[in-house]
């Protein structure tokens, strides 16, 4: 595992931004979405971002009630 890490930090700070992000997407499960509903997903999360912008912001138990209808959008 230690070398493992090691080597991630010997990246270049793209090449790792990008190898963690892929790392992320497959533990959370995006790595199985179509693209479309990859799409769906991001346009989901940048109008919760909108929401929160606008002063709307949410408390955990919103966020999980709300978290739903953003997913099947």
């Amino acid at each position: 595992m230690q070398e493992i890490e090691a080597a991630i930090e010997r990246l270049p700070a793209g090449e790792r931004e990008a190898f963690e992000s892929r790392v992320v997407a497959r533990r959370c499960g995006l790595d199985a979405l179509g693209p479309d509903e990859y799409r769906d997903l991001l346009a989901s999360l940048d109008e919760a971002e909108r929401e929160i912008n606008a002063g709307r912001g949410l408390t955990g138990d919103d966020l999980r009630r709300k978290l739903p209808q953003w997913a099947a959008k």
